[in-house]
């Protein structure tokens, strides 16, 4: 890998950019720029930004893809920045000083929203260190135990790579064990299940009978919370398949470094409009309102084109996170949020509404702070927005066999724009059982949430997680809005109707 030394009017510039970016309020960590040739700047992307990772295949394919497509012009990789402390950005060496500028202040407002967006904030902060020690780690079971094998087994582990919770490190899915005094208290006051009553109304409230049912219910319960394994669906699959999946000691270790990887990379596709949208928004008022000389303006407004430019049928997160945080700012410094607001009902008032509240700039950095992309797509993207952005909702349509605008309605473009964000737009999967009919064997459980399951990739999944199970594996999942339980067993398939849970 070759890296250029990192010349001084570059580093000038820097100086001059995160000056006008810390005027403004932002607040990053320390950044370090290299300098790299388009190959190795493709070597560097092919390795998600890091500049080493453990040997695998699927690198060497990402890079042969992101070099035949800059051969080919049909895409050029500006700049990286990876989320550590400090941050590690990239520059392509042979881009313009203005090209160079638009970077500089893009990697700031990058580096911003990783500091202080919260779903950044349980990352690991040194994971340059913690890719070398995956790398060593691997390089290791491949020489103890030859390379194919590892490499095998990691084309598994990537396979399911994203059955993991990514809200599990900001949330409590399960509460700590209790102490066994307050167990005995609780299930001698939960045995009865008496109702609270005063004592002329206990026996109309607590009828012997209601009683005998309600301890039968707890009794009922309480067998077989004892026999289900786990006790509640577990949405992180990884974690479950690393503690409880009879692996190698050199598989588990795998296992767990493909988990981490894809946690630490989870926030990033999480907030993949906002963060983007940030990027964009200040490197446009740190350019147009500050760095820019007059000769480099025409030379901008073409790489801020380029940048924001939407294909049909595409979503371009750069343009839909911009135009949505510039549409936020407007809104409140004109006090167009509220109760009043709300309830306006006239087009008129809410075009002319103006109460000059100037509290624009405060909203975005509290947003910055607070959301994800679901979130903030849920709370901002209006009707207004909606309309004057000219969104629309489209899909695949049988009779003509092209993909067409499906519906212009508010709601319906709201509720497609959610769902593909949901999970990443990708199916949610839990572990229901992992003594399946008593029989050692894994049920997982599909999250039906209106879309059916892919079947290659659902029948491809299923063969991977039962060669780490080593036992057979069934989901349950909904097909045609009928109940289905697909089931592997030594790599061959079968399906069944069954029962799915409302």
């Amino acid at each position: 890998m070759t890296i250029k030394r990192f010349p001084t009017y570059l580093r000038e510039m820097q100086e001059q950019i995160e000056g006008y970016a810390k005027d403004y309020g932002l607040d990053f960590f320390p950044i370090l720029y290299e300098v790299l040739d388009y190959k190795t700047m493709n070597e560097v992307a092919a390795y998600g930004g890091f500049p080493t990772r453990y040997p695998h295949w699927r690198f060497g394919m990402d890079y042969e893809q992101l070099s035949k497509s800059y051969e080919w012009g049909l895409s050029k990789i500006y700049e990286m920045v990876i989320n550590t402390n400090p941050a590690y950005a990239y520059l392509l060496e042979g881009n313009s000083l203005t090209d160079q500028k638009i970077v500089m202040a893009h990697v700031c407002a990058h580096v911003d929203f990783f500091k202080n967006n919260y779903f950044f904030s349980k990352t690991d902060r040194k994971m340059i260190d913690g890719m070398a020690n995956h790398a060593s780690r691997v390089r290791r079971h491949m020489e103890r135990h030859g390379q194919d094998v590892v490499e095998d087994f990691i084309d598994t582990c990537l396979s399911i790579e994203n059955l993991i919770d990514p809200m599990s490190p900001y949330i409590t899915r399960t509460r700590a064990p209790r102490s066994p005094g307050a167990l005995e208290a609780d299930e001698a006051q939960d045995n009865s299940g008496r109702l609270r009553a005063k004592g002329y109304m206990d026996s109309f409230i607590n009828p012997p009978e209601y009683l005998e049912a309600q301890k039968k219910k707890r009794e009922d319960e309480a067998k077989k919370a004892k026999r289900r394994f786990p006790e509640q669906p577990a949405r992180d699959v990884m974690r479950f398949l690393i503690e409880h999946a009879p692996l190698e000691p050199w598989q588990r270790d795998c296992l767990e470094i493909v988990r981490d990887e894809a946690y630490y990379f989870a926030p990033q596709a999480m907030t993949k409009i906002m963060n983007e949208g940030w990027a964009s928004y200040w490197h446009s008022k740190i350019l147009t309102q500050k760095a820019l000389t007059a000769a480099e303006v025409i030379d901008y407004a073409d790489a801020n084109a380029g940048v924001l430019a939407t294909a049909p049928g595409r979503l371009n997160p750069y343009k839909l996170g911009v135009e949505l945080l510039r549409n936020i700012e407007d809104r409140w410094n004109r006090g167009q949020f509220g109760k009043e607001w709300d309830e306006c009902d006239s087009m008129d008032l809410k075009r002319n509404w103006d109460r000059r509240t100037g509290l624009g700039m405060k909203r975005l950095f509290e947003v910055r702070k607070l959301y994800n992309d679901i979130t903030f797509i849920d709370e901002f993207f209006t009707l207004e927005f909606c309309i004057d952005q000219k969104f629309y909702a489209f899909g695949f349509q049988e009779r003509s066999g092209n993909w067409e605008i499906m519906s212009r309605d508010f709601k319906k473009v709201k509720d497609q724009l959610l769902k593909q964000l949901t999970n990443r737009g990708q199916p949610v999967i839990v572990v229901e059982d992992g003594n399946f009919e008593n029989r050692s064997e894994l049920l997982l459980r599909h999250v039906h949430e209106g879309t059916d399951l892919d079947g290659g990739q659902t029948r491809d999944t299923l063969r991977n997680v039962s060669k780490l199970w080593t036992r057979p594996v069934s989901l349950l999942t909904r097909i045609d809005n009928k109940g289905k339980l697909l089931r592997c067993e030594d790599g061959t398939l079968s399906e069944r109707n069954a029962e799915y849970p409302p």
